[in-house]
């Protein structure tokens, strides 16, 4: 079975800032077959952040898939997608509480330089 990955804003924005490699992070601590998403309305958050050039290439190099949704806050619509087959990364406290509560693996930034899967 292949998990779907969810990169949420604060995530990508984090992990760009800190210079984390997301690509191999995540190959060093899962070890299982994945697909990377990103929601489409996280795009256009970082559109308003002026942060989208960078993340445009990073989607494009790396094939990241683009997730259609209907309108609403990024954070509720990540909560509502997702079930066992993901795997959310986030550093967002209350959205972490959120996934958590549908048994939906964790992967955030500790220490400003890896990744960990909770």
């Amino acid at each position: 079975m292949i998990k779907k990955i969810i990169l949420d804003t604060n995530f990508l924005l984090d992990s760009l800032k800190y210079k984390i490699d997301i690509f191999s992070e995540l190959r060093r601590i899962l070890d299982v077959n994945y697909e990377v998403f990103v929601l489409d309305k996280t795009l256009y958050e970082l559109k308003k952040l002026k942060k989208e050039k960078l993340i445009f290439k990073l989607i494009e190099k790396y094939n990241i898939g683009i997730i259609e949704t209907d309108d609403g806050i990024v954070d509720d619509l990540i909560v509502d997608l997702v079930n066992e087959n993901y795997i959310v990364c986030t550093n967002d406290y209350e959205l972490k509480k959120r996934v958590k509560e549908k048994n939906v693996s964790l992967i955030s930034i500790r220490q400003k330089k890896y990744y960990k899967l909770d």
